[in-house]
């Protein structure tokens, strides 16, 4: 009998610490495990909120960056840790809406949807069609009608099979009704260098990095894929209305181990979302980075999340697309 309760009274014994534990958070140190290398505007934004969090508990934040294997080296480091809060994860969405639907299961090292919990979102870009000035087509509903006249033929960069370029790419065949060649390349950056020197047509991607290039006339935006035109480009359409109901950005958030207690997860998502609610850190954040804030409780950034992930398992179903 004793054999039988022991397990139970250690379990008992472990919720209790860890809501005392939500309830006195941060008594040390936090790490945020970054999924991309430094530089990257993943880690920019985790460097520019835990900075802040830093300042708000009392205790340092320390960005530990874990780039490789399409994230799964920091997500199985935080899937890992103990469920303190003291070790969160800050990832590119992908990791919740679209990987899971890319690779096998038993092939992957770890389960987002059972060894994390997300806790809040940070912040997203919408996608934006740049091509080399000198493509015909001069707007989206060009490009979707050069397109149909000559299937194949309109060339875009990716960063790879199965990343966020060639992925919202193909949700563009799909609802335009359409068909691109995709040219992986091993990052955006060769794949941007190209598209202004002419040797592939576009790219899709977040406009951010092309901006300077815009501006100097080196490339066209031809759309972003938002409800609305973003106060940084107003100039440039939104691509929905050519191609009803394409919306597609790359967002960014925080995640944790999945066991961390509710009241926890609460706490830090208040505590961000006050963050992200600030008007001098999204001006000085942000906005130069032509972010848009992430706002809501966690359990509405999960139902987003599954929404997401239900959108994307469809694009990448209809294309037989299958990661190794």
């Amino acid at each position: 009998m004793t054999t039988r309760v022991a397990p139970l009274a250690l379990l008992v014994l472990l919720l209790s610490s860890l809501g005392a534990a939500a309830q006195t958070f941060p008594a040390r140190p936090v790490t945020i495990v970054s999924s991309t290398p430094a530089g990257a505007l993943n880690d920019v934004l985790a460097r520019a909120v835990g900075q802040r969090l830093s300042d708000k508990w009392g205790q340092p934040v320390v960005i530990e960056n874990r780039p490789g294997a399409a994230y799964a080296v920091a997500a199985m480091a935080v899937a890992r840790a103990a469920p303190d809060g003291r070790t969160l994860m800050a990832t590119e969405l992908g990791i919740f809406t679209s990987q899971p639907h890319l690779y096998q299961r038993d092939k992957r090292p770890y389960d987002a949807d059972k060894d994390l919990v997300p806790i809040t979102g940070l912040a997203e870009i919408p996608i934006a069609v740049m091509a080399n000035p000198s493509l015909p087509a001069k707007s989206i509903a060009e490009l979707v009608a050069l397109a149909k006249a000559k299937p194949g033929t309109i060339t875009y960069g990716t960063a790879g099979p199965g990343t966020v370029p060639h992925l919202v790419a193909l949700l563009l065949e799909s609802l335009a009704g359409i068909k691109l060649s995709a040219v992986h390349y091993r990052g955006v950056g060769p794949a941007l260098n190209d598209v202004m020197a002419g040797h592939i047509n576009l790219i899709m991607m977040g406009p951010s990095i092309g901006l300077s290039n815009y501006r100097a006339g080196k490339l066209a935006i031809l759309g972003v894929a938002d409800a609305k035109p973003m106060p940084q480009l107003p100039e440039v359409p939104a691509m929905a209305d050519a191609v009803p109901g394409y919306l597609a950005s790359v967002g960014f958030g925080f995640a944790a181990p999945a066991a961390m207690p509710r009241e926890l997860v609460a706490r830090i998502n208040a505590d961000v979302q006050q963050i992200l609610r600030d008007p001098e850190f999204r001006a000085k954040v942000l906005e130069p980075q032509m972010l848009q804030p992430m706002l809501g409780t966690a359990e509405a950034f999960a139902e987003s999340l599954a929404a997401e992930s239900k959108k994307w398992e469809k694009v990448i179903k209809d294309a037989n697309l299958r990661m190794e």
